[in-house]
């Protein structure tokens, strides 16, 4: 049970970060649960560091 659970949280960094990259807004985050939420907007806010950084290409 706790793989899956790991998964699923990966997953929603992976998605936040994915959204970050591309531009999009920190308010369509599609989770509604807190855990979820926060690795969503972790990844969101590790790929805007990233584009300020430079690191990615548009």
């Amino acid at each position: 049970m706790k793989r899956q659970k790991r998964d699923k949280l990966s997953r929603a960094h992976s998605k936040g970060y994915q959204a970050g990259i591309s531009g999009r807004s920190k308010e369509i985050c599609p989770y509604q649960t807190i855990e979820n939420r926060s690795q969503w907007l972790g990844g969101w806010r590790a790929a805007m560091e990233d584009r300020s950084l430079g690191l990615t290409s548009r």
